[in-house]
């Protein structure tokens, strides 16, 4: 404003030069003094002009702050959306896993009361997927008097049976290794896997002797040696020094074959570990 008056008071000086009478001043003077004041008062005005318009870059770079501040604040909200969704995927994740672990031991226990067959239970669907892709719970075959042999498997499991029976142990783990190699869904299998285990036992290695065990008690948990393979299973995971497993290993003896020979043997394990 205060330029804006000087120029303004520039052109009044003009203006009264112009109007001054011939005889105060020559007239080289009066045009020399009006161009000089008219300079002055262009220089003025251009100054002005500049002081009441903003350049192109000032312009942008406002915006571009704004547009910054607004992008800062976006970014920042997504970043907290991005925290939030990520808690609840991950709480939902848990929750899917621990329910569909939950539905597939349901899903075995169902099918050993119902006498099916474990083995071919396939993968539990996930909590939340399709229903209908649920395994379907298999029937047991129909038991038959004569099951069917391979050529040559009846034969060498006596033979490893009877290296058992003489002691010598190593001999008979081997044996049974191969059979169970070489017949591995055979019907004399799982009590392969038993008598394997018995010879493992008998060579100190109850690791594997409690493996052998629980295949054989897997591989046929119906079948005429699940109970004893169930017990030395119970036996073998407490020489181990896993109690708690050994204890409820046993402790299903009782309730799965109330009739077995070696429910009694088992009650006497259980006191012996201290099972509740």
């Amino acid at each position: 404003m205060r330029r804006f008056l000087t120029a303004f008071a520039a052109l009044a000086i003009s203006a009264q030069l112009a109007a001054a009478p011939a005889g105060a001043q020559t007239r080289d003077e009066t045009l020399a003094d009006i161009r000089q004041e008219l300079s002055v008062v262009y220089v003025e005005i251009q100054r002005l002009k500049r002081e009441l318009s903003t350049t192109g870059a000032a312009r942008v770079n406002l915006t571009a702050s704004a547009a910054l501040e607004r992008l800062d604040q976006i970014e920042a909200e997504l970043a907290r959306v991005t925290a939030v969704t990520e808690e609840l995927t991950n709480r939902i994740d848990r929750i899917v896993r621990d329910g569909t672990n939950r539905i597939g031991d349901l899903e075995f226990r169902l099918v050993e009361l119902e006498g099916g067959d474990v083995s071919k239970l396939g993968e539990t669907t996930t909590l939340g997927g399709d229903i209908g892709a649920l395994a379907p719970i298999v029937q047991p075959p129909e038991p038959t008097d004569s099951p069917e042999f391979a050529v040559g498997e009846k034969g060498d499991f006596d033979r490893a049976r009877a290296a058992l029976e003489a002691g010598d142990n190593q001999k008979a783990s081997e044996l049974f290794a191969a059979f169970i190699d070489t017949y591995p869904d055979g019907p004399l299998t799982p009590e392969a896997q038993y008598y394997r285990g018995e010879a493992l036992a008998g060579l100190g290695d109850i690791a594997n002797a409690a493996r052998a065990f629980l295949k054989s008690f897997s591989g046929d948990p119906n079948g005429p040696r699940a109970p004893d393979a169930l017990y030395r299973l119970g036996v073998t995971l407490g020489q181990l020094g896993q109690v708690n497993e050994a204890c409820v290993s046993l402790g299903q003896l009782a309730v799965r074959f109330p009739d077995a020979d070696v429910v009694g043997r088992a009650a006497g394990s259980m006191q012996d570990l201290n099972c509740p």
